[in-house]
């Protein structure tokens, strides 16, 4: 087969918008510093990883995994998740927000939510077919409350997102207005989905208001506890909801190593406790260290990672590069990111050593 041979049989039975399309971009990072994906930067203790390797070694690996309902139960449990309400599982919260795509595309569906904000939820809404509605955010990154309701009077959307905190803002949405767009979604019959990823971080949290308002569900990742390589997302919602929506999951989503290691993780949860702590103090010093720097504007965050504006991103993303700092560029995302960085909070070395590169590379 010739190239021009490959290129015709691509072109007739790829889908277009994919053809066009970029892949999700990931920056190679080996010798870095790593500070750019929003990842715990602790491995486990000596201790932990002999003991988790053990009970890995006895799962039976030729058998199709099967531990998804003692996995969501203990979620359940661990999270708090209120009465009336049950947990379903993902390959990441990735997964889960491709599922909810899925289980949604009614005729004429609508995805909103606001931008700039997490790219997945667009990129799945337009690959499974349904309408994307993008809000732009205020210039301080707060909800633009009349726009948002008059999208959703508008648009009427099946899912609206509300990341809590955004990514890749940082903050934490005035709370008024966000009550106010669950109200406004929940009066035209469609479901918001309250993205906690950060919640190890975050002051706040829908999970405990969940059971008073049925049209809400609550998804949040197990990578930020300090699991990113196990790839374990969950949601939590009411149980007759997460039925119906789970029904479109694929039966063996979640392998049996990494259920495994999740109940091992849950089990030593003070462990990951811990670590979030250190990540909180170290956020408030990194934020009081880049506040300093002439020129630098951090903005407020509830997550594991910061927000910046410096005079100009692309020469303090290269210079931070070439000082061994790997950090995310965002400049590009969207207008309103013009000159931004996205520092990821690591260890207490690691941040010294992004402070210093960045001060180097203004």
């Amino acid at each position: 087969m010739t190239t021009d041979d490959l290129a015709r049989r691509i072109a007739r039975t790829i889908r277009q918008d994919v053809q066009s399309s970029a892949a999700y971009a990931i920056q190679p990072s080996a010798g870095m510093v790593k500070l750019d994906a929003m990842e715990n930067p602790f491995a486990l203790p000596a201790e932990l990883q002999r003991a988790l390797g053990e009970r890995l070694a006895r799962v039976a690996i030729n058998r199709y995994p099967i531990g998804k309902p003692e996995l969501c139960a203990a979620l359940a449990r661990h999270f708090d998740v209120p009465a009336g309400c049950s947990v379903m599982v993902g390959n990441g919260s990735d997964e889960l927000i491709d599922l909810l795509s899925v289980a949604c595309n009614v005729p004429g569906a609508a995805v909103l939510a606001p931008l700039p904000g997490f790219v997945l939820y667009e990129l799945s809404a337009r690959l499974r077919g349904l309408r994307f509605i993008g809000v732009p955010l205020t210039a301080r990154f707060e909800l633009d409350e009349a726009a948002m309701l008059d999208a959703i009077a508008r648009e009427r959307p099946a899912l609206t997102y509300i990341a809590y905190p955004n990514n890749p803002t940082g903050n934490l949405y005035d709370e008024r207005i966000v009550e106010r767009v669950v109200e406004a979604v929940g009066a035209q019959d469609g479901l918001v989905v309250f993205d906690e990823a950060y919640q190890p971080f975050s002051s706040r949290s829908w999970m405990p208001r969940m059971a008073a308002h049925p049209h809400v569900l609550v998804m949040r990742t197990l990578s930020k506890f300090g699991l990113a390589g196990v790839r374990l997302g969950y949601m939590a919602g009411a149980a007759a909801l997460i039925e119906q929506i789970d029904k479109v999951s694929p039966p063996y989503n979640v392998s049996a190593l990494n259920a495994e290691t999740a109940l091992f993780g849950l089990e030593h949860a003070d462990v990951f406790a811990a670590q979030a702590t250190i990540l909180r103090s170290e956020r408030a010093r990194l934020m009081a260290a880049l506040a300093a720097q002439p020129g630098v504007t951090p903005f407020p965050s509830e997550a594991n990672m910061i927000l910046v504006r410096v005079p100009d991103s692309k020469r303090a993303f290269e210079g931070m590069k070439s000082r061994g700092v790997l950090v995310k560029h965002i400049a590009g995302m969207h207008p309103l990111l013009a000159n931004c960085l996205r520092l990821t909070v690591g260890t207490p070395d690691e941040n010294t050593l992004m402070i210093d590169a960045l001060k180097a590379s203004l």
